[in-house]
């Protein structure tokens, strides 16, 4: 569980955020010619507390959002949260935090490129299989994918990490697309240089020459069809450890909790997800690896 200081300091650090976010909001926003009467009451629980809400549900690692709401946050952080509303309101408070969330996440949450970086893809599954043709909440926006486990209905996270298990950079896709589609978009990985390391679904002649020209060197294992391509040794050990990545996958899916059966809404969905990428951000201790290149070894 997070002491209290800690639950302070992300809810200042997410308030600081939203107040240069609602300035930056406001100053951009365009003027009605006609003045029109609106209420503008203010909410008794802000955007940054209901953000801070949602982090703290992933960071602690509960697993129904109604139940920390109500029996953890409504009992024993009401100093914290003064104002807490009822748990309907707050379903339908959260779908205001969905951009401002995910500015945080893109601008606040990710780490910096070390020159050696990791990239996966999962399957973030909405329902089982067999009931794809019954499944309605996401009915013409989830798909039909297919990953090393077999068949899933719902949708794919991409995530770049760094050798220190930071998220670098993420997308979102349906379950249909190619691995390789997302890093043929140039805003993926602007913000990655150096070794980027992939699986076997990463091969690609004119995805790995795109990549060089943009400063990426793109390193895979070799297919058995393919002829053998000698490797530097650096390669070779930075590419045993890749399943780095499938660790980060396994505390999102199994601590953040960005995966499960029960979402009512997209909305709910995409602030489940987003909000469970930020929380990982602000784990103390992420899975790492150091690799010592001048012997050539793996340090622990």
């Amino acid at each position: 569980m997070l002491d209290a200081n800690k639950i302070t300091e992300i809810y200042f650090i997410i308030d600081e955020f939203s107040k240069e976010f609602n300035k930056t909001l406001s100053a951009h926003s365009l003027n009605e010619t006609k003045p029109v009467k609106k209420r503008n009451r203010k909410f008794s629980l802000s955007d940054s507390e209901v953000m801070t809400i949602l982090v703290l549900f992933h960071a602690m690692g509960f697993k129904n959002l109604k139940h920390f709401y109500l029996f953890y946050v409504g009992k024993h952080l009401t100093e914290e949260f003064p104002d807490l509303v009822s748990y309907n309101r707050f379903v339908e408070l959260q779908k205001r935090t969905v951009v401002p969330m995910s500015l945080f996440l893109k601008t606040c949450c990710l780490g910096q490129c070390t020159g050696i970086s990791i990239i996966d893809s999962t399957p973030l599954r909405v329902c089982h299989i067999r009931r794809e043709k019954q499944h309605k909440t996401f009915k013409n926006i989830a798909t039909k994918g297919h990953s090393s486990t077999g068949y899933f209905f719902g949708f794919k996270l991409h995530i770049i990490i760094n050798d220190k298990g930071e998220i670098l950079d993420f997308m979102f896709t349906q379950a249909n697309v190619d691995d390789r589609d997302p890093l043929k978009n140039r805003n993926f990985h602007k913000r990655i240089f150096g070794k980027l390391f992939g699986d076997k679904g990463y091969i690609s002649k004119d995805l790995f020459e795109q990549l060089f020209i943009d400063g990426v060197h793109l390193v895979t294992k070799i297919k058995k069809n393919m002829k053998n391509s000698l490797m530097l040794l650096q390669d070779k050990i930075a590419l045993r450890k890749r399943s780095l990545v499938e660790t980060v996958y396994d505390q999102l899916k199994n601590i953040c909790q960005i995966e499960h059966t029960r979402h009512r809404s997209f909305d709910n969905f995409i602030t489940n997800l987003l909000s469970g990428l930020i929380a990982y951000s602000f784990f103390p201790k992420k899975p790492s690896i150091n690799v010592d290149f001048e012997n050539n070894r793996l340090v622990a």
